[in-house]
C-alpha cells in the first residue's frame, strides 16, 4: 500500500492465486460494487484499490474537510455508555470516529455487538465550534472525537 492506502490491483490479484485461483479482476469488481457498506473503492482506471475508511495503519485518505448535516448518528451498546458519557466518542485504534447520516445505519452498526443504542450527534454545533468533519467515498462521516456535550441519547 502507498501512503494514501492504495494497493496495486495487479499485485493484489497475483498474491492469492495459489489459494484462491478464481479471484480475478471481474470478481474483485463485483466485490467492490456489491459490498453492502461500500467499504472499498477503485481509482478511475481500476488499477488501484483501497478501503474507504477504517484502516489499521496510518495513511492519508486525502479527504477534504466538509460541513456535516446538523445531526449525525452513532450506534453503540450499553456496555460502552458509561465511558461515552464520561469521555465522549473516541477513535480508539481507528483513524476517526465513524458517524452516519441515517439512524438505521447506526442501528445496524450497534447491533453487531448486541442490542443497539443510537446516539444523536450534534454535528452542526460541533462544526460551528471548529471541529473538522470529513466524508468518506461511501458516505461515512469521520471526525477525531465527539465530546460528551454533543451527544444525545435517542429514545
Amino acid at each position: 500500500m502507498d501512503e494514501n492506502g492504495w494497493a496495486n490491483v495487479e499485485e493484489l490479484l497475483s498474491k492469492p492465486k495459489k489459494h484462491q485461483p478464481s479471484l480475478d479482476l471481474e470478481l474483485l469488481k463485483e466485490i467492490v460494487v456489491t459490498n453492502d457498506k461500500k467499504r472499498f473503492a477503485f481509482n478511475e482506471d481500476c488499477t488501484r484499490i483501497r478501503a474507504n475508511q477504517g484502516h489499521s495503519i496510518k495513511i492519508d485518505l486525502e479527504y477534504s474537510p466538509k460541513q456535516p448535516p446538523e445531526f449525525l448518528y452513532h450506534g453503540t451498546v450499553a456496555k460502552f455508555m458509561d465511558a461515552i458519557r464520561e469521555k465522549g466518542l473516541l477513535k480508539m485504534s481507528r483513524h476517526h470516529v465513524h458517524l452516519s447520516e441515517e439512524r438505521d445505519t447506526a442501528a445496524k452498526v450497534g447491533a453487531r455487538r448486541g442490542k443497539p443504542i443510537i446516539l444523536t450527534i450534534r454535528s452542526g454545533a460541533m462544526h460551528a465550534n471548529g471541529t473538522e468533519f470529513f466524508q468518506s467515498d461511501n458516505g461515512v462521516w469521520l471526525t477525531d472525537s465527539v465530546a460528551p456535550e454533543y451527544i444525545e441519547l435517542m429514545s
